[in-house]
């Protein structure tokens, strides 16, 4: 599956929807399509990684990267990781969980979960 980034509106939220691998080839273009959404005023964002199979340390260091951003901007970042893996399934869920680093993120199921207003988990 090649890479992909595609975004999408959905209420207050600008959600982008990333496909593929998330790794040093490819997390530089994430981290531009966040830093072009941040640009464009929108400081609250979903980025739904159900369909990263996936994710390297590069692409953990985007994620962190964007996380600062957003908050730098008083903003809301919002991780969708699929249901089968909100506890344990998704690469990305574990790769986080070993690095220590998922506790930084808001993490939800899917879509309507994330553009709510109750986190799954903090």
């Amino acid at each position: 599956m090649a890479f992909k980034v595609t975004d999408d509106e959905q209420g207050e939220w600008s959600v982008l929807r990333v496909a593929g691998e998330l790794d040093l080839m490819t997390s530089p273009v994430l981290r531009q399509r966040v830093h072009e959404v941040v640009a464009q005023g929108h400081h609250d964002l979903v980025l739904d990684l159900s369909e990263v199979f996936f994710c390297d340390s590069s692409g953990v260091g985007v994620l962190i990267a964007a996380r600062r951003l957003i908050r730098s901007c008083q903003g809301r970042l919002r991780l969708i990781l699929p249901a089968r893996g909100a506890v344990d399934g998704s690469h990305v869920n574990r790769v986080l969980g070993a690095l220590g680093v998922r506790r930084l993120f808001d993490v939800y199921p899917d879509l309507a979960a994330a553009v709510d207003d109750e986190p799954l988990s903090a």
